[in-house]
């Protein structure tokens, strides 16, 4: 069937649609019907039993509001919500992007 490094992929793809998913507040049932699939069809994903085509997992990206990119970066926890700050920040000039620094290195104290 699947090799160790396919099975670990299948794993970690299927942990983060669950948490994409979650984030979004939305239930495995409703996003499968969102998307045009049986009820089960992202349980399924979710559970290794399935792996979408490239053109379902660009819809599923699409619905979740992130990137292929997005997707597979496991450190951002919430990427969307990340995006819609770092476009907020590029639209402010030096002076506040340094204020804006400075709080948030207050505020998670780093430095």
């Amino acid at each position: 069937m699947f090799n160790t490094e396919d099975e670990e992929f299948h794993k970690e793809f299927a942990l983060r649609i669950t948490h994409l998913r979650r984030s979004n507040g939305v239930s495995a049932r409703d996003m499968s019907l969102s998307l045009g699939f049986n009820p089960s069809y992202i349980n399924a994903i979710e559970n290794n039993r399935a792996m979408p085509s490239m053109q379902t997992f660009f819809e599923i990206c699409n619905y979740l509001s992130v990137t292929p990119k997005e997707f597979f970066d496991i450190d951002a926890e919430e990427p969307a919500e990340q995006k819609l700050l770092f476009e907020k920040i590029k639209k402010l000039d030096k002076k506040q992007r340094e204020l804006v620094g400075e709080f948030i290195g207050y505020i998670a104290d780093i430095k």
